[in-house]
């Protein structure tokens, strides 16, 4: 059985494929909307933990519309939501008999519902799977420490294979200056550079 899984090159989609390796054919999926150089990043983090990495080309529009979204809202969480969801989408539609993502259990963004889930599953005839669906932020920090090397900074420094890089590039195109903070709030962020015991 193959699953592929979405990939951001941080420490929960890669905990979610290192999860699921035992028992599924793991292939790290990567969606990128073109705009910046997101997928050279997940490549790389992929490389370090020794999983194939294959790039998705999702429509640039997709990123525009939730963009606009989240400049609306003056947060991000929605326009994160339409994105993820419509990735799952693309992903799904891909030859993989599964599909996974990071999502933990006490995410408030993105999150999939067993709604969406089942349609997702009878829509593409595809498993959906969340393996760290029962874990929440403490444990998944601590099977992370036991098993990943990450870096840890500003988003801006550190979140380059993930695709809320490419939105933040289209807010700041089509925005006022200042409008990435707005949305954005400061915080830090990981990137997996490596396996422990490698």
């Amino acid at each position: 059985m193959d699953v592929g899984v979405l990939y951001s090159g941080g420490k929960d989609s890669t905990l979610a494929a290192l999860v699921l390796d035992p028992f599924y054919e793991v292939t790290l999926v990567s969606a990128t909307f073109g705009i910046t150089d997101a997928a050279d990043h997940a490549r790389e983090a992929a490389e370090a933990v020794d999983f194939p990495l294959e790039t998705v080309e999702v429509d640039e529009s997709v990123a525009r519309d939730a963009a606009a979204q989240m400049v609306e809202d003056g947060f991000p969480r929605n326009g994160i939501q339409q994105v993820h969801d419509h990735v799952l989408e693309v992903v799904a539609g891909e030859s993989f008999s599964a599909v996974a993502d990071g999502t933990r259990r006490d995410d408030r963004v993105p999150t999939v519902s067993r709604a969406q889930a089942q349609s997702l599953e009878d829509r593409h005839d595809v498993d959906y799977i969340a393996p760290l669906s029962g874990f929440g932020r403490g444990a998944v920090d601590d099977l992370v420490d036991e098993r990943l090397v990450v870096e840890e900074g500003p988003s801006e420094e550190i979140l380059k294979g993930d695709y809320e890089a490419e939105l933040r590039e289209v807010i700041r195109e089509e925005f006022e200056d200042g409008a990435v903070e707005d949305v954005f709030p400061a915080h830090d962020q990981t990137r997996v550079v490596g396996l422990r015991g490698r």
